[in-house]
């Protein structure tokens, strides 16, 4: 059972009132006071559900990029950067429901959007080969004060999942992100490239030569972030890359 005490003021008197409830009362009643709802539709969650609801999940628009070494995201790739793999777990279409959790896992701190990318993506790169030497999961990096404004970095929970999903140390400290950008969404991949390339710094030592980084972040559009990370990480002597979105739009 759980107590809550409530007081409250009648005559100049105090008057205190406790009512106990069991965890599953006291759980409906706060959703019935805040009802939780579905990042990717706006309607309330049933109580069965959990950070998505069953319309939603069974609407993902799959990729299935995981099962085939030369997928969309890959070929983005090929020409600019070496990677040894890459792929992205949904396709992201204007007004669909891949925009509209990106949206809320972005902008309105929905973070478990994040979390149940990952838990959903990690059993599913569990069966890559190539994946299976990756022994850092590094997040694309928010610039300090683009990470206070919004109070976390969206592709965080993303990364973690995976983390513990591929028992793979999640390692935010290697790649920092050096220069504050305004968004880039709206730039072409020339562009977006030249202020890119100037915006991140790689910080390693010798436990880091040698070794297999998978690089995570939300979407990719033109790929002009991911492949100047890349690019940096592999400057790590011995280092192999590779990429891991939660979505992939055309550009």
């Amino acid at each position: 059972m759980i107590n809550i005490h409530f007081c409250f003021k009648t005559n100049e008197k105090r008057k205190y009132i406790s009512l106990s409830f069991k965890p599953v009362m006291l759980k409906s009643l706060v959703n019935l006071l805040f009802p939780v709802t579905c990042p990717g539709c706006d309607n309330v969650l049933q109580h069965n559900e959990v950070a998505l609801c069953t319309t939603c999940r069974h609407g993902l628009p799959f990729t299935h990029h995981y099962k085939d070494a030369q997928n969309e995201t890959a070929k983005k790739f090929l020409g600019r950067v070496e990677l040894q793999h890459a792929s992205a777990l949904l396709y992201f279409h204007k007004e669909g429901i891949t925009q509209q959790l990106i949206h809320n896992l972005k902008y309105r701190g929905q973070q478990q959007v994040g979390k149940l990318m990952g838990e959903v993506y990690a059993p599913l790169l569990q069966e890559v080969d190539e994946l299976k030497s990756v022994s850092h999961i590094i997040p694309i990096p928010l610039h300090p004060k683009k990470l206070r404004e919004r109070g976390y970095n969206q592709v965080a929970a993303f990364g973690r999942a995976l983390a513990g999903g591929l028992s793979i140390p999640y390692n935010d400290q290697v790649l920092v992100r050096a220069a504050y950008n305004k968004t880039q969404t709206k730039k072409n991949r020339e562009l977006r490239g030249s202020i890119v390339n100037r915006s991140f710094v790689v910080q390693f030592n010798e436990a880091h030569h040698n070794t297999h980084f998978l690089l995570v972040d939300d979407v990719i559009t033109t790929g002009a972030t991911l492949e100047a990370c890349a690019k940096l990480l592999l400057g790590i002597p011995g280092a192999r890359v590779s990429i891991v979105t939660i979505a992939y739009t055309h550009s």
